[in-house]
């Protein structure tokens, strides 16, 4: 539990964007907007939930690649937001009384936008690092 309260503590933006993502997810309604009418509206807000989580990670967690555990770190940055990913499109599937679906390409959309927030995360993170060195 104390190892709980600290991460929370170390990441909050997000734990909070972890938090909306599982709600916004499990919600068995999904309201209608003007952007219904885009092309795949749904793998791109799939992308960019994800995109937005990971490079927050990265952001939050630039301080902690001078530990001796940098390499977990950084497999962990990575594997953890997929494996979310993964396991919202298995709680749609069946944890939501047929409410919203499991869907094999939205886990792709998700694992892009994974991708592509660590590209942006790491990049943004690394630039911080650099400034404030200097």
């Amino acid at each position: 539990m104390k190892q709980l309260t600290t991460l929370i503590r170390q990441y909050p933006l997000s734990t909070t964007l972890i938090i909306l993502i599982w709600i916004l997810c499990l919600t068995p309604w999904i309201p209608e907007t003007p952007l219904d009418d885009v092309s795949l509206i749904d793998k791109w807000t799939h992308l960019v939930m994800y995109g937005v989580l990971t490079a927050t990670i990265w952001w939050e967690g630039r301080h902690r690649r001078n530990t001796k555990n940098a390499k977990r770190w950084y497999l962990l940055a990575f594997l953890g937001p997929v494996a979310m990913g993964g396991l919202v499109e298995l709680a749609q599937a069946y944890l939501t009384a047929g409410h919203r679906s499991g869907d094999w390409l939205d886990f792709v959309a998700n694992s892009l936008g994974v991708c592509l927030g660590t590209i942006v995360g790491y990049s943004c993170s690394m630039v911080s690092r650099h400034m404030q060195k200097g």
